[in-house]
């Protein structure tokens, strides 16, 4: 028996210390999904791809604000987010332990500007998407910079000009 104890002794602990110690996470742990405010153009790719719906896009047209939502009482932890955020905003942390006493402090939000089309005044996108779109036609150069223009138009009134400009440049029937 003391031959037993002494293995025992010299093997050490089978089970890890946790709650008393912290764990260590394995290489692709895929923990609370981390939201970078400053980083995200509320283009909401990350809503659309969670199969759960725990990320939600709320627009009020009349307050002029898009409301990006997450509820963490939902998430699955899945990954989709960070995989189609086009810049990043959205990372897993190692972070689950997401114990609380109120099911609200499982939420997290964010507001974010609408821009407003400049011949109709429509809400059509927000304002932080639109900048960005801006910055890469002014980077790309060339033909693109000329489109530069109509990102500040929502879609039926680039549907419009698309329509005039090609109007104008179709020969007249019989002209050929």
């Amino acid at each position: 028996m003391l031959k037993l104890f002494k293995e025992i002794r010299k093997t050490g602990d089978a089970t890890v210390g946790y709650p008393f110690a912290p764990l260590e996470m394995p290489a692709g742990f895929r923990g609370k999904p981390e939201h970078n405010e400053k980083l995200c153009i509320a283009c909401a790719a990350c809503a659309i791809a969670c199969p759960a719906n725990a990320i939600t896009m709320e627009l009020d047209a009349e307050q002029n604000y898009l409301t990006w939502d997450i509820s963490y009482g939902r998430c699955i932890f899945c990954g989709r987010c960070q995989e189609v955020c086009p810049l990043f905003a959205i990372e897993l942390t190692t972070d689950f332990e997401l114990a609380v006493t109120n099911k609200e402090d499982l939420r997290e939000s964010c507001s974010y500007g609408v821009a407003r089309c400049a011949r109709c005044g429509k809400p059509y996108a927000p304002a932080k998407e639109v900048d960005y779109a801006r910055r890469v036609l002014a980077s790309v150069g060339g033909s693109a910079a000329a489109d530069i223009e109509k990102v500040d138009l929502c879609l039926d009134c680039r549907r419009i000009d698309d329509a005039e400009a090609f109007a104008h440049q179709a020969p007249e029937r019989g002209e050929e």
